[in-house]
């Protein structure tokens, strides 16, 4: 399939010819598995803030890309990065004061009990570790994850994302449960997604196979954005324990701050994992990720099994990182994203009322979920029009969810009321098209 046929005739010739040449070399060095965004792609050159600027200086409103969660361009970060790299840049085999204190700031943002850290350059590396180290502490194999998680791309990992759809197996030793499901009573959601865990335990030992790890997205966010209420996790935790296995929380989208309380989503819950995997704003756009530990359940990985990673946990790396703490610190952006998130929620939940397409909004911080429907059922066309006719206004949105029908709403942190009320006069805007 051409690049002109999967976005469409008419589609590919509203692109400048600048763009349609640059769309054929894509497809020619980089081959076909790579996608674009939106039905008329978006070339940018720069970024700023919560602004990305495309090559004829138009700015669109990022209210999607959490990598650069505290700004695109933030200058704090790109000092420490710049300062570093100037000075040094090697690995984690030497010894580096900045990977040491890193890592005492990053281990005081969590419960005591969360005391180590290892680095890696990815969340899909991350969890992909995470693996090794359940299997080396619980001695089982099973894995269980919601129904249309995503936790990243390695051979490994991609066994257990099931959002990569049906063209990438589940293996074997994978069980999926249904997300929580926010249409039930809020005191029957968590003794529901507990009983999903249950039955998917007693499947995996039905087949002979022993428990490792449950692993949640703690806001769920390939499921379609699932909040509330905090601490319907505690049941679910609680049943992998006791059937031997470790509860992972994956903290690469909802991590650092997002949710609005807490700088880890896990703390909404009131539980204590066994190990965090975070990644994607860790570095504010420089490749960094890992995990957090609970020392007892390294300690037999790290006794058995050395561990190595040329590019995890670098000076470089460690300089960007420790910027984007003192910068979420210094700013104060998890209040930020508190209150400017409850705005724009607020906002948004007066359009379930006024338009037929919104059936609900829900979340925590900036991290927005909005359900979409056509004549009451889900619609993942609607949503993609309504995703695109936002881009057309200069407004970075995505959709998510098992149906595509959930709008993703994820800005970086440093969003304002100011960029919240922009945002609501563009969806006004692009709803009122569709009508």
């Amino acid at each position: 399939m051409t690049m002109a046929n999967a976005f469409g005739a008419a589609d590919f010739a509203r692109l400048s010819e600048e763009e349609q040449a640059m769309i054929a070399r894509r497809e020619r060095v980089l081959g076909p598995a790579y996608r674009l965004f939106y039905e008329r792609p978006v070339h940018f050159v720069r970024g700023e803030g919560v602004w990305l600027y495309d090559s004829h200086g138009q700015a669109y409103l990022d209210a999607y890309n959490n990598v650069a969660s505290v700004g695109h361009g933030n200058p704090k970060v790109l000092d420490a990065i710049s300062r570093q790299a100037a000075t040094l840049n090697t690995h984690t085999r030497y010894l580096h004061d900045g990977i040491l204190t890193y890592a005492e700031s990053l281990t005081a943002t969590c419960p005591a009990e969360l005391s180590q850290a290892m680095f890696t350059c990815t969340g899909s590396e991350a969890n992909d570790l995470a693996v090794r180290i359940a299997r080396s502490y619980t001695g089982g194999t099973g894995i269980i994850v919601t129904s249309h998680a995503y936790h990243g791309v390695t051979s490994t990992v991609a066994e257990f994302s099931p959002s990569l759809g049906p063209s990438v197996d589940l293996g074997v030793h994978v069980r999926t449960v249904a997300a929580a499901n926010p249409n039930l009573p809020a005191d029957a959601i968590e003794a529901d997604f507990a009983q999903g865990v249950e039955a998917a335990i007693a499947d995996l030992k039905r087949h002979g196979l022993k428990p490792a790890m449950l692993i949640v997205d703690t806001i769920f966010s390939s499921d379609g954005v699932i909040a509330e209420p905090p601490g319907f996790l505690k049941s679910a935790v609680a049943a992998i324990r006791e059937a031997g296995g470790i509860f992972v929380a994956d903290e690469v989208q909802p991590g650092f701050g997002r949710t609005g309380d807490a700088m880890w989503g896990f703390l909404r819950h009131g539980i204590v994992p066994d190990l965090v995997t975070i990644g994607k704003p860790m570095g504010n756009g420089y490749p960094m990720a890992g995990l957090i530990a609970r020392p007892e359940i390294i300690a037999d990985f790290g006794r058995n099994a050395r561990y190595f990673n040329t590019f995890g946990g670098n000076p470089v790396a460690a300089a960007a990182g420790q910027a984007v703490l003192d910068v979420i610190s210094e700013q104060g952006l998890i209040a930020n994203a508190r209150t400017v998130g409850t705005y724009l929620r607020e906002k948004l939940a007066e359009y379930v009322n006024r338009s037929p397409l919104i059936a609900s909004v829900r979340g925590a911080g900036l991290f927005i979920g909005m359900d979409i429907v056509e004549d009451g059922k889900p619609s993942a066309q609607a949503a993609a029009r309504i995703v695109n006719g936002l881009r057309e206004r200069h407004v970075l949105i995505s959709a998510s969810g098992p149906q595509a029908n959930v709008l993703k709403i994820r800005p970086p942190l440093v969003f304002s009321r100011a960029n919240a009320d922009t945002f609501i006069d563009a969806l006004h805007a692009a709803l009122a098209d569709m009508s």
